[in-house]
């Protein structure tokens, strides 16, 4: 069931938003090889943002997560396709709601990292002179700019896919088949031996940068599937769900075993009416909440309203 706001403010949600996202990174690359200047215009650079240029609460969106090369290509396609799925499983609302929340948890994170570090006594070197005054407040503000992008808003959008659809399987190096969850794991160890050779390489000052952002940047993975999973569609422990996930497992046997459909296919979607003889890779789903075992496939699942 839809929330107050989502019934009030669904109607401005953004379609396709991961598109836009994409977009924006596109602009951004293009920017930064034909205009080096103007794209370090674009970048969140706190000293520069209090100080008047307060476009670059914005416009950091579109600056690059990381170097273009042939892998960051692939895997702007893969956020594409977790993107889309995960906007027609939860809905357009709640895709916006995330993703505009994990925007909203890095700024936010990065001033108030700005501000603390501005004022602990911790050194910032340049050349072997620690600076001091508005000298530091420049090489911090411009330190914030290097590490504030969107790289860890794609990984949320990874780990909530990876939460959603934790069986789900992808093609490692497009030949080892892997569970996503497995994969979700892997991510989590790498930014967790990211942060600790870089408080070892390059000190404490770009340690905490690189802790802190990880942290705020996957805030709102962690409110949503923490705090807010059951509105989400995420499976739980709750006697309830057990209940639920058994009734499906016998609706699904029933079904199998009679052959629900005449034209020989085993699941049909009531809203779109699309078999598994159709697309033989479509998942489809009992809804415990419907009566008359209805089933639908997984655009329709946690969209549909309860019959």
């Amino acid at each position: 069931m839809a929330s107050k706001f989502e019934q009030k403010f669904g109607k401005y949600a953004i379609k396709n938003l991961t598109i836009y996202l994409i977009g924006g990174y596109v602009l951004g690359y293009l920017i930064y090889f034909f205009n080096k200047d103007l794209y370090a215009m674009l970048t969140f650079n706190p000293y520069a943002i209090v100080h008047g240029q307060v476009w670059r609460i914005i416009t950091w969106v579109v600056t690059m997560p990381e170097s273009l090369g042939i892998f960051t290509i692939i895997m702007l396609f893969l956020y594409y396709s977790l993107g889309r799925t995960l906007e027609r499983t939860w809905g357009s609302y709640r895709y916006n709601v995330y993703l505009f929340s994990g925007f909203l948890f890095t700024i936010v994170g990065a001033f108030i990292l700005y501000f603390i570090l501005l004022y602990s006594g911790i050194p910032i070197m340049n050349q072997g002179v620690a600076l001091s005054g508005d000298a530091r407040a420049v090489a911090l503000g411009q330190i914030i700019a290097m590490y504030t992008s969107t790289y860890y808003i794609n990984a949320s959008i990874f780990l909530a896919f990876a939460a959603t659809y934790p069986d789900q399987e992808l093609l490692l190096y497009f030949i080892i088949p892997i569970k996503i969850k497995w994969l979700g794991l892997v991510y989590v160890i790498f930014m967790g031996i990211e942060v600790f050779t870089t408080f070892r390489s390059q000190g404490i000052i770009y340690g905490i940068l690189v802790l802190a952002m990880i942290i705020f940047s996957l805030m709102n993975f962690l409110v949503y599937f923490f705090f807010t999973r059951k509105k989400m569609g995420i499976g739980g422990v709750t006697f309830k769900q057990r209940k639920r996930k058994t009734q499906y497992k016998q609706k699904v046997s029933q079904a199998q075993a009679h052959n629900r459909y005449k034209n020989g296919a085993r699941h049909k979607c009531a809203i779109c009416g699309r078999t598994d003889l159709d697309n033989p890779n479509l998942t489809f789903r009992f809804c415990s909440k419907c009566s008359g075992n209805k089933e639908y496939c997984e655009d329709h699942l946690f969209t549909h309203e309860h019959k």
